[in-house]
């Protein structure tokens, strides 16, 4: 398939001290980057991504508008058109009844879940493959990482489970680490953001390339919920699984943090990574020295 060449990224001039201005930057940087990939797009088939929501576990209240932002991003765009779930039906290879449709049909999954959900073996070996044989996307959004804690494989795909979050909903700092990768290169180096921040247990750098992370000298480390001795905390991450794209991100929480524009493209760069239509590299470092 031949792929459009992705377009020049606006950078945001961050020496402005309103917030209000930076927002309003931003927000120009993400009708851009839904333009560039209108005109990308046109004429071409619109992706296909799957949007679950479904839950076994504690209920947030921001699900729906999250996803509801990435239906609408996708229809602004004309990049892709996002079915909604809060089921798992469609998470399968088998054919389906009624005009479901099956994995077969996507280009790309979204969870923003919760729990041990409802899949069978047979469903759990579909999805893996979907993203590391068939060579699809997956974008994991703040709770799915508070998913699936007796599924090994799925904690090794998405990179980590969480393990508390210590400081609850406050204003994060935080460090991007990659300011070339797509989805975090309109972000300034160091931002705050309110927001609830997972703390990840089972990652490790060695499989990931963290994008943005805690600025661990600006927060309590003396919390009692704090686990990690290592004091990394990963915000943000890509990797490569098999021929497979997957990206995941504490952020989105709140229904602040899906008012932002910077948080908002921040996602859609994701989604339009995890389609393979622009480049960015999930190679695995260490932490970088700074």
């Amino acid at each position: 398939m031949h792929l459009p060449a992705p377009c020049t990224t606006i950078d945001a001039d961050w020496s402005w001290p309103v917030k209000l201005s930076r927002f309003l930057i931003l927000g120009v940087v993400l009708s851009f980057s839904v333009a560039c990939a209108q005109a990308q797009t046109a004429g071409k088939r619109k992706y296909k991504v799957l949007a679950i929501g479904a839950v076994e576990g504690f209920q947030h209240d921001s699900t729906s508008h999250a996803l509801a932002t990435i239906w609408k991003m996708g229809q602004e765009s004309g990049l892709y058109d996002t079915y909604i779930r809060t089921d798992t039906q469609l998470i399968t290879k088998k054919k389906l009844q009624g005009n479901a449709k099956n994995l077969d049909f996507f280009d790309a999954v979204i969870f923003y879940t919760t729990g041990e959900l409802k899949l069978d073996d047979e469903q759990k070996a579909s999805l893996l493959s979907f993203v590391r044989e068939d060579g699809k996307g997956f974008i994991g959004v703040h709770s799915a990482t508070d998913t699936f804690y007796q599924w090994p494989e799925y904690g090794e795909m998405i990179g980590g489970y969480f393990d508390m979050h210590p400081w609850n909903t406050f204003q994060a700092p935080i460090i991007v680490e990659d300011r070339e990768f797509p989805a975090t290169r309109h972000f300034p180096k160091e931002f705050t953001t309110y927001d609830e921040i997972y703390q990840v247990k089972n990652f490790s750098r060695d499989r990931v390339r963290v994008l943005a992370r805690l600025d661990e000298s600006k927060i309590d480390l003396n919390n009692k919920n704090v686990r990690r001795t290592d004091k990394d905390f990963a915000v943000a991450w890509a990797r490569n699984y098999g021929k497979g794209r997957v990206f995941y991100s504490t952020f989105g929480h709140t229904f602040e943090a899906w008012e932002r524009p910077d948080i908002q493209k921040m996602y859609f760069e994701a989604i339009r990574w995890a389609l393979r239509l622009v480049d960015g590299d999930a190679t695995p470092r260490p932490r970088p020295a700074q």
